[in-house]
């Protein structure tokens, strides 16, 4: 298995390097048809986000971000812990919008562990039913 770094997921998802894009297409391929395994970790998806919500850079919307993310994460040889957080992760990001992908992860790691309480002074985190915050 190899770890895969931000900027072959960027590229891809991106095209904005055709011949790279390319490569990294032909290894998205290799994982979904299971001839190849692929892992990457927590800090690598929270990065992918910020890049391509980036205005500076890609601007995408939480919405086309998850749209774009949720067939790599579900490919077949693709590994990454707590891959059903991640997919609940993007459900929220792109139906809160006051909430970043960052606490979007958060929010879905309360639902996980069955947390009910959350100290945030983030105000974002109202929006969600099952999450109570509190300030200290």
């Amino acid at each position: 298995m190899k770890f895969v770094d931000t900027n072959i997921f960027l590229r891809y998802l991106t095209g904005d390097d055709e011949r790279k894009a390319q490569a990294c297409f032909n290894l998205f391929q290799r994982v979904k048809v299971g001839q190849e395994k692929i892992t990457t970790c927590q800090a690598v998806m929270t990065e992918i986000v910020y890049v391509l919500s980036s205005r500076q850079l890609y601007n995408l919307s939480p919405a086309d971000i998850a749209t774009r993310l949720r067939p790599i994460i579900l490919l077949k040889g693709f590994y990454l812990p707590n891959k059903r957080m991640y997919l609940r992760a993007l459900d929220i990001y792109a139906n809160y919008s006051k909430l970043d992908f960052e606490d979007a992860l958060i929010a879905a790691y309360l639902e996980k562990e069955k947390y009910h309480g959350l100290y945030s002074y983030d105000r974002g985190f109202d929006e969600l039913s099952q999450v109570k915050r509190v300030e200290p």
